[in-house]
């Protein structure tokens, strides 16, 4: 091999075999700059408000609330409750990812958190793993957003907002009586949410606790 001021570098492979290799002109055996492959860091995106209203103030519902933290999925089955559960469908539970970040460094639900509580029927009772109850279709998504200046008449500043039944759910969600909704909500273990049932916030609020 030689090397040549030029920056061109000539490989000897063997008889009357010559290639070249052009490093630059700076120096024989150091690339520029412009060889070097840099690394781009990836842009993180800032985290969008998940709460937005038309000017009617209905709620926008979200569009990849499938994507949202999944927090959990309770059941009060009609075989169990005589009959007549109030809710006998699965509530399949989601946060925004950005109140779930925020809930993990403070253990509070912060404003604007949004939490999605979608209705799936009980289908099947039995698999080749065993009985149990076995989701089947959706049923209805409703909210509850927390805003203490905008619901500031609300109890904790939470509102409550239905979009309909699936599959034709409303791209906005009307408000529901508050009244109705706290009968449930008011005896709830923190903020008007069901926390002590969900093990994924009760994870996230002891993670902030020992911060």
């Amino acid at each position: 091999m030689k090397s040549l001021k030029s920056g061109v570098v000539v490989l000897l492979l063997g008889a009357g075999t010559v290639s070249t290799l052009v490093v630059g002109c700076g120096t024989s055996d150091s690339p520029t700059a412009s060889a070097q492959t840099v690394a781009a860091e990836p842009v993180k995106k800032p985290m969008m408000a998940a709460a937005s209203y038309s000017a009617d103030g209905e709620l926008n519902r979200p569009a990849d609330h499938h994507e949202w933290v999944f927090v959990g999925a309770p059941v009060t089955p009609n075989d169990m409750n005589d009959g007549k559960a109030a809710f006998p469908e699965f509530h399949n539970v989601y946060i925004d990812p950005g109140s779930f970040a925020s809930y993990k460094r403070t253990g509070q639900f912060s404003n604007g958190t949004v939490i999605l509580k979608e209705l799936v029927s009980v289908g099947g009772k039995a698999m080749e793993s065993g009985n149990g109850y076995f989701q089947g279709e959706f049923v209805s998504l409703e909210a509850i957003v927390k805003d203490t200046q905008r619901f500031s008449d609300e109890p904790g500043g939470w509102a409550f907002f239905r979009f309909g039944e699936a599959p034709n759910y409303s791209p906005t969600g009307t408000r529901m009586k508050t009244e109705s909704c706290n009968a449930c909500h008011s005896g709830a273990s923190e903020d008007y949410v069901f926390t002590d049932t969900y093990p994924v916030l009760r994870a996230a609020k002891a993670k902030a606790a020992k911060q």
